[in-house]
């Protein structure tokens, strides 16, 4: 079965947004899964499972409304705190979705990727990870990044180091190092950074993501916990931010009022 098309412009017109002012990398903080199972006296796995069917429907939108990158905050460094029942629980549930997705994704001709630490996750699981990476990498369509073991902080110390290491080593003079090298040595390098953060359940932090690539992305939060953020959730994200002056530090062409021309 070929791949769904992307979104004709008439739909995309339709649904309030147009194809030029579309996010090409979009972050997500996907939070609240325990408060929407709380609040419906469930145990919060089913919080969890629950989120996984907004992650396909996230996925899908983005990819057919032609997003170049989707970035999905699945598991933090800080995570580990969690009982050990849920982190079994978790785990699980990241073994089975990218088993579960494997034919879609190749369907969808998205390439997967991951960014964070791969030393304190089992084998078994990383084998299955790493199995639907290396399937989908010649993939041509939407790149969807799983941030899972991910802390920001860290991140950045260990580039930090690797970058010490050069220079100790006389591979890299100090006078050279610039913003340009310290993102080569982030999980990162050679992504875009992302234009838009999406937060989920009212939150009004980042949570030690991505602090390095978001500097200049636009932030939009919903009170919708993520297993019921919607379609209509994701189009009023994008329309808001296709209404933002995006000035990065600068001006923006027009004058501002009482502004000389």
């Amino acid at each position: 079965m070929p791949a769904d098309p992307p979104y004709p412009d008439e739909q995309i017109r339709l649904i309030g947004l147009r194809r030029d002012r579309i996010p090409r990398h979009v972050a997500i903080i996907m939070d609240g899964n325990g408060r929407w199972a709380k609040r419906r006296g469930l145990p919060r796995i089913e919080g969890h499972r629950r989120g996984v069917q907004t992650v396909r429907t996230v996925i899908e939108e983005c990819a057919r409304l032609g997003v170049g990158q989707l970035t999905l905050y699945c598991f933090s460094s800080e995570n580990w705190k969690r009982p050990p029942l849920e982190l079994d629980l978790l785990m699980g549930l990241l073994r089975r979705y990218v088993i579960a997705e494997r034919n879609e994704i190749m369907r969808q001709e998205i390439q997967f990727s991951t960014i964070g630490r791969t030393d304190r996750i089992s084998g078994g699981i990383w084998n299955e990870v790493a199995t639907t990476v290396e399937l989908s990498r010649n993939n041509t369509g939407m790149r969807l990044c799983l941030a899972i073991d991910y802390g920001a902080r860290d991140e950045l110390t260990r580039a930090v180091q690797a970058i010490a290491l050069k220079v100790q080593s006389g591979k890299l003079a100090p006078e050279t190092i610039n913003e340009q090298t310290l993102s080569d040595h982030l999980y990162t390098a050679g992504m875009v950074d992302p234009d838009l953060v999406i937060r989920t359940a009212g939150e009004m932090r980042v949570s030690n993501f991505l602090l390095w690539q978001i500097s200049y992305a636009e932030l939009w939060v919903t009170q919708n916990c993520w297993p019921e953020f919607s379609r209509d959730d994701l189009y009023q994200a994008f329309r808001d931010y296709a209404g933002r002056e995006r000035r990065f530090g600068g001006l923006i062409d027009s004058p501002a009022e009482g502004d000389t021309p």
